[in-house]
């Protein structure tokens, strides 16, 4: 009785919303597990008939399950978009998820590198290899724009608008959005781009894919992880070092420089200025510093 609303759901989830697919695939095993959850308990209500207690029941089932509280909280956003379409829909009146409440989770935050620490990774590459000029190249781009990883790999030569200083992302959700991108930046992608990848076969599918690896395919997240943590160990660095430490650096130190957090949100491609708040951490340090500069009364 529960295929067709969760067959409408899939459809807003991806029409509707743009959600990509694992997202959607994520949704969806929530509303399986809650659909399991109602028949074990035997009565596998209609949406419209779910109550607050029922859910609770649910998400209780969930940590006995010995699920993390950010798995427990993930799906209670799952349950929590399926009422919000149920209500779109006027499949229900109500919304049982009001008052659901999901666990309290620790915000834990990457590490940031330092403007020197970011530096002495990137001196670590040696440029007498081929890839060394466009390993080069992703990591300048990483820092100058703030890019997620998959923005990196996918990156293509039609969406480089070097002349002008600007490159054209296409995000979560397929948001495109448009990023001022730095001189060092543009200058090693130059290198790569006219003096090394020129002399790669590439294969079919690839043409505009602008980083390539030695087969002429695109290069794989997996691939980036290991060219930064190899780098990252040659430095001495004894941080954990990620793609995402890249895009998290990127941020605070634009905050830390007095960027305006909504130029940060747009570059960073955030539907939520309040997911940007949580990359651009700032240091106890850093907000002391303001203070003493800033505030006539703080001694």
């Amino acid at each position: 009785m529960w295929e067709p609303y969760k067959k409408g759901f899939k459809a807003y989830l991806q029409l509707e919303k743009s959600l990509s697919e694992n997202t959607v695939r994520a949704y969806l095993r929530d509303i399986e597990l809650l659909t399991q959850h109602l028949q074990e308990e035997g009565s596998l209500k209609a949406p419209a008939d779910i109550i607050l207690k029922d859910l609770q029941q649910f998400v209780k089932n969930v940590a006995e399950l010995g699920m993390t509280a950010s798995s427990q909280a993930r799906i209670i956003s799952g349950i929590k978009s399926f009422y919000k379409y149920c209500l779109l829909e006027n499949i229900s009146k109500t919304d049982p998820t009001t008052l659901l409440e999901a666990p309290k989770l620790k915000r834990t935050l990457p590490d940031v590198l330092s403007f020197e620490e970011i530096e002495n990774i990137i001196a670590q590459i040696d440029m007498s290899k081929a890839e060394g000029g466009r390993n080069k190249a992703i990591l300048e781009t990483m820092y100058s724009c703030g890019l997620r990883v998959s923005e990196v790999v996918n990156l293509r030569i039609s969406q480089l608008y070097l002349d002008v200083g600007f490159i054209r992302v296409l995000g979560k959700g397929d948001k495109e959005r448009l990023i001022p991108i730095g001189s060092s930046a543009v200058k090693y992608i130059g290198i790569y781009k006219d003096d090394i990848r020129v002399h790669s076969e590439i294969k079919k599918g690839s043409e505009d894919i602008l980083f390539l690896n030695r087969l002429g395919n695109k290069l794989s997240r997996v691939m980036i992880f290991y060219i930064i943590k190899e780098l990252a160990q040659k430095a001495g660095i004894k941080k954990t070092v990620s793609p995402h430490t890249f895009r998290h650096s990127f941020a605070t130190h634009l905050v830390e420089g007095g960027a305006d957090l909504r130029a940060v949100q747009e570059m960073l491609g955030h539907e939520s200025i309040t997911t940007t708040e949580i990359y651009t951490h700032l240091d106890r340090e850093f907000l002391r510093k303001t203070l003493e500069q800033f505030h006539p009364g703080f001694k």
